[in-house]
């Protein structure tokens, strides 16, 4: 029998993630994509690689600094692990500078949008810079000297700042000091500057400050100033057991959060090794955790800049998608759609405006006595928490669940608990030690029946802008065992009730991992008895070392596993006995792939559900997550042929070779098939078929006194 367990049957979850990144690189490669949204691209992989530092990277790095070498799946020592990273780390950040340097700024002056530095610049434009920092810059900037009375300081998380040495002026001997200033973050990174009819030119601001540096030290001379910034250990040390209030202690963390350990710096190309050893001294941080650029620091200001970019050219940008609109579901029609039948919804092709409907119609209608919601990341100006506070004020109970421990996200979550708070809404913070990931809202309402519930349950977040670029699936159903169960899941995370049974839902970390297995367990034994079998999973993540080694022995078995993963995959194809039957695809592409879909043979009966959940160790262990069944049958067959839609993508997909590597689809001669195009183009065939429908159902008719005395008179025949 095969041992499942072997280290060269898995890839490092940290080089995998790199692996992912570098696809999103790609797009910013891709002459297919527009040149606007490939500069988009590029910020993207700048941002995301300073979230895999500051979280990944920095926890490694805490296991290293208090000897934790225990070995992963893959059989890396954490050591081992930093050793690698640190090399596809820097190979990728010279990649990410080629693309900036050789290709973005070369195709952006192509189309008269140039980054101008200082000797590039009119008259007229220096005229302009100059006045620019007088008026706006120079007020806010605190030049910071260092020497035995000013101690270095603390240079924040992500800031970006002028390192320089400077000595005074006249000296015959030099004695250079060491000087720091931040660039502001409260002022725009990119500045437009004026330029000829038909050109748009920017500046970026560290390079303003630093031509003008010498205003900061007047009667010195600058020697050499460069630009540097640090990313610190941002991941949150909470002891939930040992608190007595949560969002207090969260709050300490956060500010806590900025002093924390540098494992990162990146650095201009052409600085001094002089000046680089000041600050690797002053900061504590390694020689390998050291990134010189070839250009600006932080990427990600390109972003920023296509959205100042005001030429109307549609061919630099993709092409306006209009979502399909659930008119049926507004204008306090949604109950009564819900009564009738489940709802199902594939964000961003379908509005997310029925979900903030759904809660908006909750807070005024006189027959809903309760909200729940659990809420882990909303927008900054979210209108479900306006409409939950309305309810509160209208009466309702309202109960919310925030998830203070959202990375990133905790500052935003804290202001919304203590708003809703204030409004009279209950806030909880869910349960001590794990978090509540699950998407769920669930509405009381009182019909001449007796008491019924209505719920949404969703594979994202209820957040109204990025239901916009992410791809998500969501259901609205009143079916009443899954609204009983529902009510369980809230009394679980308000109060200490566990329920020993759900009827539908299947719940993390109680049932989620035991009820996955039984389900792969059952399509083995279909394999094994000549009945279909197979598993279609879509999700952003798989590295669960136990679901991983389950998916093999389904393989081994025959059992044919087609798998969607956009980003983390630590499991391996193409091993002879092993993953012969697993193919391994990757979309990525103009939305975030972000839904969760687990489709299972069932012997030739399809079983269909939908999750927050991935297959990582803490989404089964540590969250709280929900895996929801699809029952109707046409939600069924929509989301079933959704699947094969994107399976068969060959525009945007990679798949996962037996080497580790990932490679576009060939097409082979094959039509093109863009799954997000198809999506799209779908959502808005049917929104002119329904508009064509409500055309048809509008005829004419005559207002008739008296049938009779039109018959034989026809108005036609004159």
């Amino acid at each position: 029998m095969t041992d499942f367990n072997q280290t060269e049957f898995f890839t490092n979850r940290e080089l995998s993630w790199l692996l992912f990144n570098q696809r999103v690189l790609e797009e910013a490669r891709d002459k297919e994509n527009p040149l606007l949204e490939r500069v988009k691209f590029l910020s993207i992989t700048a941002s995301n690689l300073d979230e895999f530092f500051m979280v990944r990277v920095a926890s490694l790095s805490d296991m290293a600094n208090v000897g934790y070498e225990k070995a992963d799946p893959a059989g890396m020592r954490t050591s081992e692990q930093l050793a690698a990273i640190s090399k596809a780390a820097h190979r990728m950040i010279d990649e990410q500078y080629t693309v900036y340097n050789r290709m973005m700024k070369k195709l952006l002056h192509e189309q008269s949008i140039n980054i101008l530095e200082r000797d590039a610049l009119s008259n007229k434009q220096i005229d302009f810079i100059d006045q620019y920092f007088k008026r706006e810059i120079y007020p806010v900037l605190t030049p910071m000297a260092v020497d035995s009375s000013r101690p270095f300081p603390l240079i924040l998380n992500k800031s970006l700042n002028i390192a320089a040495l400077i000595h005074r002026k006249g000296k015959t001997v030099k004695h250079l000091e060491f000087v720091t200033v931040q660039v502001p973050n409260v002022l725009p990174r990119v500045v437009k500057i004026p330029d000829k009819k038909g050109k748009e030119s920017f500046v970026l601001l560290e390079d303003i400050i630093r031509q003008h540096l010498n205003e900061l030290f007047i009667g010195y001379e600058i020697d050499e100033a460069s630009c540097y910034r640090v990313m610190r250990d941002m991941d949150l040390e909470v002891d939930e057991e040992d608190t007595v209030d949560l969002l207090k202690e969260i709050e300490k963390q956060l500010r806590l959060r900025e002093r924390g350990n540098v494992i990162h710096l990146d650095v201009e190309e052409g600085i001094s090794d002089r000046l680089i050893g000041k600050l690797v001294k002053r900061l504590n941080v390694d020689q390998a955790n050291v990134y010189k650029v070839n250009g600006p620091i932080d990427l990600t200001f390109l972003s920023k800049l296509t959205g100042m970019v005001e030429r109307p050219s549609e061919d630099l940008r993709y092409p306006a998608h209009r979502p399909f609109v659930h008119y049926e579901l507004m204008e306090h029609a949604i109950f009564e759609a819900m009564q009738q039948h489940d709802i199902f919804l594939h964000h961003p092709f379908d509005s997310f405006d029925p979900v903030i409907e759904l809660v908006r119609q909750a807070a005024i209608d006189k027959n809903v006595l309760a909200i729940k919601m659990t809420l882990y990341r909303v927008s900054g100006n979210s209108p479900i928490i306006r409409y939950l506070e309305q309810a509160a004020e209208n009466g309702k109970q309202v109960t919310a669940l925030v998830e203070l421990k959202a990375r990133f996200d905790e500052e935003n979550n804290i202001n919304w608990a203590q708003k809703l708070e204030k409004t009279g809404c209950h806030v909880i913070y869910g349960l001590v030690g794990l978090k509540t990931h699950c998407k769920m809202t669930l509405v009381v309402r009182r019909e001449q029946t007796g008491i019924k519930r209505y719920m949404h349950f969703g594979t994202g977040n209820y957040n109204d802008i990025t239901a916009r670029f992410y791809t998500d699936m969501g259901l609205l159903t009143s079916n009443e065992l899954m609204g009983v169960d529902a009510s369980n899941v809230f009394n679980m995370l308000s109060g200490y009730s566990e329920p020993p049974y759900f009827h539908k839902l299947v719940m993390a970390p109680l049932r989620l991992r035991d009820t996955l297995m039984e389900l792969i367990d059952n399509e083995i034994e279909n394999a094994k008895a000549g009945r279909p079998a197979y598993i279609h999973a879509k999700m952003n993540a798989l590295s669960d070392e136990g679901m991983i080694q389950a998916l093999y022995r389904a393989s081994a078995a025959g059992v044919k596993i087609k798998l969607l993963v956009r980003g983390i995959c630590c499991l391996k194809t193409g091993i002879p006995g092993v993953s012969d039957t697993i193919e391994v695809h990757s979309i990525v592409g103009r939305y975030l792939e972000h839904s969760r879909i687990y489709i299972f043979a069932n012997g030739g009966e399809d079983k269909v559900f939908l999750a927050s959940a991935d297959w990582m160790s803490r989404n089964l262990n540590r969250r709280v997550e929900l895996m929801f069944p699809i029952e109707d049958e046409t939600i069924q067959s929509t989301i079933v042929n959704a699947f094969e839609i994107m399976i068969n993508d060959n525009v945007k997909t990679r798949i996962l070779e037996a080497d580790g590597s990932y490679k576009k689809k060939s097409r082979r001669g094959k039509p093109a098939v863009n799954a997000q195009e198809f999506f799209a183009r779908l959502a808005e065939r049917r929104s002119l078929d329904r508009n064509k429908a409500l055309e048809d159902k509008k005829t004419f008719t005559p207002i008739r006194r008296n049938e009779e005395e039109y018959i034989g008179n026809d108005p036609t025949n004159d």
